[in-house]
């Protein structure tokens, strides 16, 4: 191939990769502001309403790490396209439901072509650039993914407002759509570096039992029901890595782990970071909803300075992360986090709009420079026949975070307020109980500069 279609090929798949990891967070965050627009088509209670965002989750941390492993094996492209097909799917059937069941039904099916997408998104980009200009793509793909966390509220919040919640589906099935048109025409190549591996299934049900167990647990406590499944849920995984350990060809070499503090510490950096920043949005949204009386796609607009720090600076840090110590610039950026997350702790019914921007800005700033630097080390310290696991591994580091995240508000919510409609005599109570969970988020992430910093060089 020369030179300059080989420059073209790598642009595609750059931009059909980019879009991709746009939809899914896009999805998961659009869904916060509609959540009370269909809990009332539904009539469902605040349990119901929390599956809804929760099952998608779910099912794409249950599936990411098999599907890494079958991508390695099957080839990327193949699972990435089928991936792209079922969310595209699922979408439309999400946004023709007529019930709840068949709503959560939908997503958990969504979830699995999350999965599908995010476990073979990143293994494709570093399977076709070179080491020198990965943190430069990495920092453009991280952008894409924040921008679509974040831009979810804002563009969420105007589809539901004017077009109703069934809008957004509808959206994501047409972007769905645009992009596995791409994928057929332009993406050559299929990359598949463990082929003829044979694949753990045993490992792979254990897994996914376990990871269900643990999170389904978490969203229950604090019934004592939750707190056993959590435990039944650890023990699986203890059990697991166990047989990982024996078996010839583990969906998830536990040596990565063993022999490489570079990958184990980024990916629990990257768990904090996650388990204390996702539930924002989700926290100022309600905030900025009930206490300061703002519409749907005003609150929407207000949280958008966030995404819009990080897109313009996630691939500065990623081209950074090329040239300087990722780690180094990854533990600045967990740091500036914790500052911003400290400062939301000081919100009342008095906070000025400014005060809430600035700590918005602060914060999108100090996520840019944490996570392409951070994915740069995690891809950039495995082999090549392991970059379809350590994606995996890291989708599956951010989605079980973004779950705890969910899980401490439950938890929290619950023991403040029980199972409640934040109505004006509770409004006291929801301002306690969200100070709570942001000094909970604030004192997670400062553990989170330690574990960043004790990776170690990755250069």
């Amino acid at each position: 191939m020369d030179n300059n279609s080989d420059i073209i090929n790598k642009r595609v798949v750059l931009l059909i990769v980019t879009l991709a990891s746009f939809l899914t967070p896009f999805m998961s965050s659009s869904m916060n502001i509609a959540l009370p627009s269909i809990g009332k088509e539904f009539s469902m209670n605040v349990v119901l309403l929390n599956w809804v965002a929760t099952s998608y989750l779910l099912a794409a941390a249950i599936f990411l790490v098999p599907f890494g492993k079958i991508a390695d094996i099957k080839g990327r492209k193949k699972v990435f396209s089928y991936g792209i097909l079922i969310y595209a799917l699922s979408s439309f059937l999400c946004a023709i439901s007529t019930s709840s069941v068949m709503l959560i039904s939908f997503r958990i099916l969504q979830g699995i072509g999350s999965a599908m997408i995010f476990g073979t998104a990143v293994a494709i980009l570093t399977s076709v650039f070179p080491p020198r200009e990965r943190g430069k793509v990495l920092g453009i793909n991280a952008a894409a993914v924040y921008l679509g966390l974040s831009l979810g509220p804002f563009l969420g919040g105007s589809l539901t407002q004017y077009l109703g919640w069934r809008s957004i589906f509808i959206a994501n099935a047409v972007l769905g759509l645009i992009t596995i048109i791409l994928v057929l025409w332009k993406l050559k190549g299929d990359w598949a570096e463990a082929k003829g591996e044979k694949f753990d299934f045993i490992g792979s049900i254990v897994y996914s039992l376990s990871l269900a167990a643990i999170m389904y647990g978490f969203s229950l406590i604090p019934a004592m029901s939750g707190l056993w499944l959590v435990l039944v849920g650890v023990f699986m995984f203890l059990l697991f890595v166990r047989w990982e350990m024996k078996t010839k060809n583990p969906i998830l070499d536990i040596n990565l782990f063993r022999n490489n503090i570079t990958f184990t510490f980024s990916n629990i950096a990257a768990l904090i970071n996650y388990s204390a920043t996702f539930a924002v949005a989700f926290l100022l949204s309600l905030y900025l909803q009930y206490i300061k009386g703002f519409s749907p796609q005003n609150a929407g607009s207000i949280l958008v300075a966030q995404p819009v720090v990080m897109a313009i600076f996630s691939p500065l840090a990623g081209r950074l992360s090329d040239r300087v110590e990722p780690g180094i610039i990854a533990s600045a950026g967990m740091a500036l986090t914790t500052v911003s997350l400290s400062l939301f702790t000081f919100l009342s019914e008095k906070t000025s709009l400014e005060v809430i921007v600035a700590s918005l800005i602060l914060l999108g700033f100090g996520l840019a420079l944490f996570s392409s630097p951070n994915t740069n080390a995690i891809m950039s310290s495995v082999e090549r026949r392991f970059y379809g696991v350590a994606s995996a591994t890291l989708a599956t580091m951010r989605l079980t975070g973004q779950t705890l995240s969910m899980g401490i508000v439950m938890l929290i919510f619950a023991i403040y307020m029980g199972n409640v409609q934040i109505t004006p005599q509770y409004y006291p109570i929801f301002l306690t109980s969200m100070k709570t969970v942001f000094i909970i988020f604030a004192l997670l992430c400062f553990g989170g500069i330690f574990a960043s910093l004790a990776r170690g060089k990755v250069q």
